[in-house]
């Protein structure tokens, strides 16, 4: 058995914190699903799982449904939907839509119970509501069952904290229900635990500062009981990349210029930079470069809020605290007015001790 493990798709996100840029990215976790397909023809797979969370809300556009139909009914293969808490299954939903019922392929699991298909059994975990503190795979019990077994799930995996009531899924689910493999949504990224249970992430990174994402698992199974071989394959196309500088020598301002300029496929690029520390002088022209160089991306966010001035003299020191900041910084201006490495690191730490005043002082 070989299938594709895909979740989190959240069409119809807001995208709000990328302004006019927004339809461009929403557009993109459509545009993916296409690539999926592409996966899904090339490994020959049995079928497709979408772990939950297909749409943003329930709310979505109902041509929004129509549109994501007409992608899952072009699939080269049956297709297996658990609502997710995103979009449960509730009165009103995304999942009422009557386009369903005109894509024989999709088939959207409503209840908790075991469904077979050939060479196996699915043991769906949809969700009926927002939050939830109940374990939503307790009801799995697959010991018994013939074939390969496969469930699909929606929640917080883990022994981390759940406060949010995101339905938590213990890690030794596998063995105690008796699964071969524990599809998984809810986490974006891409994360396995064992050998029988995974996130897939989403197919397309939805912020800043999610790591391993954009991706989807083919899963593949010789028979019941042997481990999963499971491989990753790229869909995203956006790349969504978070940049923090703290400046404390000249010339620093310089290298993230060019390191910006090289940054490939920039129409693809998201990009949000945050600069601190000192601002040299002689380096002031750099922040236009800068501010040049995020302009050929899909969208940037350039943060020098918290750059401040380089000193004049040294007449700040004075102005630190009584006690033990203003005398370190003391003895590092004793020491930077020296030569040698233990001067150029002194250096160093006066500026970031300045940089650090000065963001308190602000």
């Amino acid at each position: 058995m070989r299938f594709v493990h895909s979740s989190d798709w959240q069409i119809g996100m807001a995208a709000t914190l990328v302004g006019g840029v927004g339809d461009r990215v929403r557009a993109a976790r459509l545009d993916a699903c296409a690539r999926i397909a592409d996966v899904c023809r090339k490994e020959s797979a049995d079928f497709l799982i979408l772990a939950g969370d297909t749409f943003e809300h329930n709310g979505v556009s109902r041509q929004l449904v129509i549109d994501v139909v007409d992608q899952l009914r072009s699939m080269p293969c049956p297709v297996y939907i658990i609502p997710g808490n995103h979009d449960p299954l509730l009165p009103g939903s995304v999942w009422e839509h009557s386009a369903w019922a005109t894509a024989a392929n999709v088939h959207v699991l409503r209840t908790m119970s075991a469904l077979e298909i050939p060479s196996g059994v699915l043991f769906p975990c949809p969700l009926f509501r927002k939050r939830s503190t109940e374990d939503p795979t307790a009801w799995i019990d697959a010991t018994a069952t013939a074939g390969i077994r496969i469930g699909i799930a929606h929640g917080h995996a883990g022994e981390t904290p759940n406060a949010d009531g995101s339905y938590p899924i213990s890690l030794d689910t596998p063995s105690r229900a008796g699964l071969d493999y524990l599809a998984l949504g809810h986490w974006h990224s891409t994360t396995t635990f064992g050998q029988r249970m995974a996130y897939s992430g989403t197919h397309e990174q939805t912020r800043f500062g999610e790591k391993n994402s954009g991706n989807i698992l083919v899963v593949e199974i010789e028979a019941p009981g042997a481990p999963p071989v499971i491989r990753t394959a790229r869909t995203g196309i956006l790349s969504w990349q978070q940049f923090d500088h703290t400046i404390t020598v000249d010339g620093a301002l310089a290298d993230v210029a060019r390191s910006l300029a090289r940054l490939p496929d920039a129409s693809n690029r998201l990009v949000q930079l945050t600069l601190k520390g000192i601002l040299f002088q002689r380096d002031a022209d750099e922040l236009d470069r800068i501010e040049r160089a995020c302009g050929k991306f899909l969208f940037a966010r350039v943060d020098r809020g918290s750059l401040r001035p380089a000193p004049e003299d040294e007449d700040w020191v004075n102005q630190l605290p009584v006690g033990a900041v203003r005398e370190t910084a003391a003895r590092l201006r004793k020491v930077a007015a020296s030569r040698g490495r233990e001067a150029e690191t002194a250096t160093q730490a006066l500026l970031e001790l300045y940089a650090m005043s000065s963001e308190v002082a602000a």
